[in-house]
């Protein structure tokens, strides 16, 4: 894939540049979105943790939990925020380090087609109708930058590391997600 000459970055999102990313393959095409979740502490929601994860400055000593995910060297392209903040840490032509070891249809290391979204929330808490909104328009503006992502193209963390992971998890509203991408109609801009 030739890089393009300006970074990929979603209009609206605060950009913040993680050191967990890299190139992705030469012969790659982006065609995988993956909808995650995060908190930090695990229920905990608001506070810098997430951002110093993917940064790699988060402190062992700022929570118990921290110490066993010292070390962990990932990231995601974007993160929403419970207020439907956006913050963006991997150029989307780039390929973050979101997924681990993982498949889709046959075809393993699904951080090199894919693009990475986060939401802040855990597996059994409803997500914010600010989360949803800020989705379906991040997605839109993706889909519209990577057209082989298509709605059947938009997967879970769970779907694609199964047995190891469960997010976006229950509490997650697929139907109403790809029900607000709202694909038939033109899609929505992000005023800069």
């Amino acid at each position: 894939m030739d890089q393009p000459e300006t970074p990929i970055l979603l209009p609206g999102a605060t950009q913040r540049r993680s050191p967990n990313r890299d190139e992705r393959p030469a012969d790659g095409r982006i065609d995988l979105l993956v909808i995650h979740n995060i908190s930090l502490p695990p229920g905990e929601f608001g506070g810098p943790w997430i951002d110093q994860l993917f940064l790699n400055r988060l402190k062992a000593s700022a929570h118990p939990y921290f110490r066993e995910i010292m070390g962990l060297r990932v990231s995601s392209h974007l993160l929403l925020r419970r207020d439907g903040a956006m913050i963006q840490y991997v150029p989307l032509e780039l390929r973050a380090w979101h997924a681990g070891v993982s498949s889709y249809q046959g075809r393993s290391r699904c951080n090199d087609y894919s693009i990475g979204i986060e939401l802040e929330g855990t597996d059994d808490r409803l997500y914010t109708d600010a989360q949803y909104d800020a989705l379906a328009k991040a997605s839109r503006w993706i889909m519209e930058c990577f057209p082989a992502i298509t709605p059947q193209r938009i997967v879970g963390h769970a779907d694609i590391a199964p047995g190891r992971k469960t997010d976006p998890g229950p509490a997650f509203d697929w139907a109403r997600y790809l029900g607000e991408l709202n694909l038939d109609s033109s899609v929505d801009r992000f005023e800069q």
